[in-house]
């Protein structure tokens, strides 16, 4: 990626020096305590497919040197400014204004408005303060646990987060999230939508870092073997030796890779409708 040089996002909530760690009788919480204390709203990279699993995601291989960190917060900044880019265009073009959303850097574990959040189960999303969550040694669990390393890989990420503010803005998470409790049968596959849409407005992030030559051709391939890494699918094979479709929350590896690349090769939002395609 040729992203050093590049504008830096200013919309970034540092909490990284703060004490990490969420306490339940006495102990730090794992993957099931996140699950058990984030409450409301949650959209993010569901790597719950992996819970009791050996691969230990957020706390095993996922300490960064300084060096390292200090890039990645670099690449971060960088990656939020061009999405700031590529959506406050997409919306000046139907008279409206984007409201960027903040962008909180933490270790560890960190409240949010949606519950506590907590490196373990990825980074996030939330609707109800619109700020994406982000512990940076996610970088080494996506290349060390997932397989899919790379600046463009952890772009992919971001950018997908942001996807979900997008949804949040143009009022489609409040909309599915009212369709998902008054038709519970549903719920998963109204989930699965949302997760392939942030995924399409992830590629509309990759068609704009392509014409602003950030991303290179090398690079797209790293975003896509990223979006396959964390589809329902694999991670349940990871986990279990073996997927439950009526399980999936965020689709398979090829519909994740699918819908990227259509915003990717498109650059369009309005072809980002999982619910009717």
């Amino acid at each position: 990626m040729r992203w050093q040089g590049r504008r830096e996002s200013t919309n970034v909530e540092d909490r990284r020096s703060e004490r990490s760690g969420i306490s339940m009788g006495g102990k730090k919480t794992g993957v099931l305590g996140f699950i058990i204390l984030l409450v409301g709203a949650y959209y993010g990279v569901d790597l719950s497919g992996l819970v009791g699993t050996s691969s230990n995601i957020g706390e095993v291989g996922s300490s960064l040197s300084q060096n390292e960190e200090e890039t990645l917060e670099k690449l971060s900044r960088v990656v939020l400014a061009d999405t700031e880019s590529t959506w406050q265009d997409y919306f000046a073009r139907s008279g409206q204004k984007y409201s960027a959303p903040t962008m909180v850097l933490y270790n560890g574990a960190t409240p949010s408005a949606c519950g506590t959040g907590q490196s373990a189960m990825g980074p996030f999303y939330c609707p109800n303060d619109h700020k994406v969550y982000l512990d940076l040694s996610f970088y080494n669990d996506m290349k060390n646990q997932l397989g899919a390393g790379g600046e463009a890989a952890f772009a992919y990420v971001i950018a997908h987060e942001v996807g979900h503010h997008v949804q949040n803005l143009t009022g489609i998470l409040p909309r599915i999230s009212r369709l998902q409790q008054s038709n519970p049968a549903q719920a998963n596959q109204l989930s699965v939508n949302l997760e392939l849409q942030a995924d399409c407005f992830a590629g509309v992030f990759g068609y704009q870092a392509v014409k602003n030559n950030m991303f290179e051709a090398n690079d797209l391939e790293v975003a896509f073997a990223a979006a396959e890494a964390v589809g329902d699918d694999r991670l349940q094979k990871r986990s279990q030796g073996y997927a439950v479709p009526d399980s999936f929350t965020h689709g398979t590896s090829q519909q994740r890779l699918t819908w990227f690349r259509k915003g990717l090769q498109t650059g369009d939002p309005t072809q980002c409708n999982t619910f009717t395609n």
